[in-house]
């Protein structure tokens, strides 16, 4: 069960301040009034996990927020909020010097669905995979999802990054 509309504003206008002045927050006060929020929804609420990873993830604190993101997904999160589970967790692991568990679960995410996220996974395995010396990889991928939003050379960056990991 999703949150209703209201909550949905409340949780979207916190976000908001903060993302507005990130440094004019203390931390813990923003973790504090995110965990308000989230109580609302009960313990075992997927996107109460969620919300509480964002919060210490934005805060600094991937070692916190990776086990809320994995609570989030067992919990059966859906929607937009899973595939940003699964980005950010991914981005967090890799800070974390797990960039080989980030670079499964992105490439996995890759295959899985199509969204908005596609450039924001794509981005985020790029530099997973350079974490993990596959720099020529990273870069196809990086220059691939950048190819569609050229103006011009749409085509020719496009093949450009398929033949850095071509066989030869």
């Amino acid at each position: 069960m999703n949150p209703n509309a209201e909550w949905e504003q409340r949780s979207a206008d916190l976000w908001a301040a903060f993302n507005a002045a990130p440094d004019d927050w203390d931390e813990a006060e923003f973790r504090e009034r995110v965990d308000a929020l989230a109580d609302e929804l009960g313990p075992d609420h997927p996107v109460a996990a969620f919300e509480r990873a964002c919060a210490w993830d934005s805060t600094g604190h991937s070692d916190k927020a990776v086990p809320l993101y994995r609570k989030a997904l067992e919990l059966g999160i859906d929607g937009i909020r899973r595939r940003r589970s699964v980005i950010q967790m991914s981005s967090s692991l890799r800070n974390m010097g797990q960039p080989e568990e980030s670079v499964r679960l992105l490439t996995e995410e890759r295959e899985r669905s199509r969204d908005e996220l596609d450039d924001a996974v794509s981005a985020t395995l790029a530099l997973a995979l350079t974490s993990v010396g596959r720099e020529r990889e990273a870069v196809s991928i990086a220059v691939g999802a950048l190819a569609k939003h050229l103006p011009r050379y749409q085509r020719s960056m496009a093949n450009y990054a398929r033949l850095l990991v071509a066989p030869d």
